[in-house]
């Protein structure tokens, strides 16, 4: 998919993958703005994404994120979501009318190891709820949203960049 000049590039994909990291190396190379959506959550509502969950519930930490992301209106950005974006048809639709939407895919495996304790994560799941069964309840809808998918387990996230601008410059 063909990126327009002032439409967004948009990272999606599990915790660990790389979105943020890889946004703003991709930023930089592509002389773009760089917006973490996780960030935004944190600075709008006060606290960190943890003490969301801990306090109010996953649910209400989704219901944030929709809203942020529905609320939305940059161009020219590179923006790396929240791993539960996805939950919201809303959000990616409205992400996706002004960007390309590129799913940072990693095997489960990859990703425990790169974030280890995932108790303190701040993620969008149901308490009783694993990082496997979480992992495999996304994965169909990151596939869903993407126009451009990078397999990134064993690659640097330099190298992750130049594969979406090669996949963008190519499309």
């Amino acid at each position: 998919m063909q990126r327009n000049a002032d439409s967004n590039i948009v990272l999606i994909g599990m915790p660990g993958s790389g979105k943020s990291t890889a946004g703003i190396i991709l930023a930089k190379k592509m002389s773009m703005a760089f917006v973490d959506t996780d960030v935004l959550i944190q600075t709008s509502v006060g606290k960190l994404l943890q003490n969301i969950v801990d306090e109010q519930g996953y649910d209400q930490l989704r219901k944030i994120e929709e809203s942020l992301l529905l609320d939305l209106c940059l161009k020219d950005h590179v923006i790396a979501t929240g791993g539960s974006a996805v939950y919201s048809d809303a959000a990616m639709t409205h992400l996706k009318s002004d960007g390309v939407i590129v799913f940072l895919d990693a095997d489960l495996a990859t990703l425990e190891t790169r974030v280890g304790d995932f108790s303190n994560r701040g993620l969008a799941k149901r308490p009783d709820q694993s990082f496997a069964q979480l992992y495999d309840e996304r994965q169909s809808l990151y596939r869903q949203y993407a126009d451009i998918t990078i397999y990134c387990p064993d690659i640097s996230q330099e190298e992750v960049c130049n594969l979406i601008i090669d996949k963008l410059v190519k499309s």
